[in-house]
Parts: C-alpha cells; sequence; structure tokens
C-alpha cells in the first residue's frame, strides 16, 4: 500500500510538472523563440497526455471509451510536435512545405489500426509498437539536425553555450533510452507477465520532465529580433554551409589583404572580443565591412570560423592574464570574464582544446617556470 501511495505521488508530480511546464512555455513570459517554444508548449501538453487515465484511475473517475480514443489520437503527434520545435529554434524562418505532410502517413495509418483495436490482439500489439516506435526516427532526425546547428552557429556567433540547443540533444537521448525502456516494459507485460507497478519508470519520466524544465526556461534568444538582423545571419550560415563563398567572390583581390590587415589591427587596438556577445554583425560594423564580407575573409583569409577566430584572440588574452603577477588573485572564473567569455564551463572547454590544458593546468605550469 505504501509503494501505491508513492508512485501516486510521483504520478501527481509528473503530470502536474509537465502540464505546469507546458503552460509556461506557451505563454513564454520571456517572450523568445515564440513559434519554437509554442510547438515545445504543445509537445509538453501531449506528453502529460499519456498519465492522464492513470491520474483518472487512482481518482476514481472513469474513462470513457470515446475519452480514450480521443487521447490515442492525438498523442501520435507528440513527436511531431517536438521535431518541429527544434525546426524552429533552429530557422525561425521556416515555412511548412509540401514535403512535411510526410509526417502524416503514420499517423494516418495508425488512426485506421485504431477502428479495428478492439476485437484483434495483432492489431492492439501493433498500434502499442507504433505508438512507441513512431518516436525513434524524429529523435535520429533531432539529433543529427541540432548537431549541423551546432557548427553552423560557429560562422555567426563567438559564445555558442547557450544557444547551441545541447539541452535538446540531452533529452532527445533520454527519451530515446526510456523508449527502449517502456518497449521492454510493454513487451513483458504482454507476452510475460503483467505487472502493475512501474514506479521505477515514472521516476525517470520525472527526472526527465524537471530536467526540461529547468534548460527550456534558461534558453535565451538564439537569432536577432529584428528581421533583416535575423535573415542575414541566416543566410550566411547557410552560405558557410553550401560553400557558397568559395564559388562566389565577394571581396575583389586587391581589397582582400587590406581588409585582412585592418581586421587584425582591430582585433589587437580595440579588442572587441572582450565583449561576451560578439557576433559577425557587431564585428561587421566595427569593422565597416557588411556581414557576407566578414564571413568570406575570416573563411577564405584566415580559413577559420567567426566562433574560432574570436575565441583565438580570447584565449591569448587569457593566457596573458594568467601569468601576469597583477592578476594572480583573480580566479579562473574571474580570467574568464576579463577575456570575454560568458562562463567557466566554456572558457574552460575552449581553452583546453586550443591549448591541450585548462586554464588552472597552465597557470601552475607557467608558476613553476
Amino acid at each position: 500500500m505504501q509503494l501505491e501511495n508513492i508512485q501516486k505521488f510521483v504520478l501527481v508530480l509528473l503530470y502536474g510538472g509537465l502540464t505546469l511546464l507546458s503552460f509556461t512555455v506557451l505563454i513564454n513570459p520571456m517572450r523568445v523563440n515564440r513559434k519554437a517554444n509554442f510547438f515545445f508548449g504543445m509537445f509538453l501538453l501531449l506528453w502529460s497526455s499519456y498519465w492522464v487515465q492513470d491520474i483518472l484511475s487512482f481518482c476514481g473517475i472513469p474513462a470513457e471509451p470515446f475519452f480514450i480514443y480521443s487521447l490515442y489520437t492525438v498523442q501520435i503527434f507528440t513527436p511531431i510536435l517536438l521535431f518541429f520545435s527544434v525546426i524552429y529554434f533552429i530557422n525561425p524562418n521556416y515555412t511548412f512545405k509540401t514535403r512535411d505532410l510526410v509526417c502524416f502517413i503514420i499517423p494516418v495509418i495508425y488512426w485506421i489500426l485504431l477502428f479495428y483495436l478492439d476485437n484483434n490482439p495483432i492489431i492492439r500489439i501493433t498500434v502499442l509498437l507504433i505508438d512507441v516506435s513512431h518516436n525513434l526516427p524524429y529523435i535520429a532526425i533531432i539529433y543529427f539536425k541540432i548537431r549541423k546547428h551546432q557548427r553552423r552557429i560557429k560562422t555567426i556567433s563567438s559564445n555558442t553555450e547557450n544557444i547551441d540547443l545541447q539541452w535538446l540533444i540531452k533529452l532527445s537521448f533520454l527519451l530515446f533510452i526510456m523508449i527502449i525502456i517502456t518497449v521492454g516494459y510493454e513487451l513483458f507485460n504482454t507476452f510475460v507477465y503483467k505487472m502493475h507497478q512501474h514506479l521505477v519508470m515514472d521516476l525517470l519520466f520525472l527526472f526527465i520532465v524537471y530536467s526540461t524544465l529547468y534548460y527550456v526556461l534558461r534558453q535565451q534568444e538564439i537569432y536577432p529580433i529584428n528581421k533583416e538582423q535575423r535573415d542575414e545571419l541566416l543566410a550566411i550560415e547557410i552560405e558557410n554551409e553550401q560553400e557558397v563563398t568559395e564559388r562566389k567572390k565577394l571581396i575583389s583581390d586587391h581589397e582582400f589583404e587590406t581588409l585582412k590587415l585592418k581586421l587584425n589591427v582591430l582585433m589587437e587596438t580595440e579588442k572587441p572580443y572582450l565583449d561576451g556577445d560578439l557576433n559577425l554583425l557587431k564585428l561587421s560594423d566595427l569593422a565597416q565591412v557588411n556581414a557576407h564580407q566578414l564571413s568570406y575573409l575570416l573563411n577564405n583569409g584566415f580559413n577559420e570560423n567567426f566562433f574560432h577566430f574570436v575565441n583565438k584572440y580570447r584565449i591569448e588574452h587569457a593566457k596573458k592574464l594568467l601569468t601576469n603577477e597583477s592578476f594572480k588573485k583573480l580566479s579562473v572564473l574571474g580570467i574568464a570574464f576579463e577575456s570575454g567569455f560568458n562562463s567557466k564551463t566554456a572558457f574552460n572547454t575552449i581553452f583546453k582544446k586550443m591549448t591541450g590544458m585548462t586554464p588552472t593546468e597552465f597557470r601552475k605550469k607557467q608558476e613553476g617556470v
């Protein structure tokens, strides 16, 4: 009895947490990533519906067959809503295309099978497997799309920690693990032994839900709200991805070396890299060239993307501070902020990638010399 009460308590936390989170995301109090948050909020709302029958059951409220079938009908769209939320995080300007209708193929098949669910155990198992396995291809596509986004965003931003959607990759991975566990659980229930307790699974889902709550409410606007700036940055991302800049000259040979020298002087004298929010548009304004030309210059003149170009200067600046006696009492976090980084994590990661050691190891090594 005690275990059953614990499970009920966990279910209330799970369902209540998902419902509250969905409405919070849909309301979007920070007014960021509006389209993406709308789809993500609807995804959370449909995800919460998987526990509605359990909540009604222990409340003593009978679930009518029509209500149950209605739930099944809409639940099939859960991974599709997650997929389109990711699409809009990555590209706020995305418009629906004819090829997007392919997303409705499985739901239509699923709806047809629902009509024959009662009298055929094979169809019942098929519906169950579709309901569960339908998530897997979307999770895989989401993973590769976000990885692609993480590469592209480095062409326009010097600090990607809060805009690289790494939390969505973690969410997708956790959902994948839970789907595998759910399939195993349902198959065991169907063919081996009917289990009535699934407390461990609900606890795992509870962890995923509250982790998601933490990250989604911290997600910043990825692209500028200004439409012209957003369109320009998205166009540059696509150009770099398709290597258009290698086929089309944006800077004449006569100006190329002059602009390279001008950019180097700008970075050394004005130190714009100390701005933690420096992006391609800001630097292009300082360099007095348009963003497309600056991106072309970095790719073809320095063989670097914007992220690497800027953080290279930040790391060199940090190395000077780490070896400067005047900054000896400054913590690693303080050095990170003084060098243009917005967090200790990003500083440590980039510093180690570029130097082969952490800032602390570098400081100790210099002190031992």
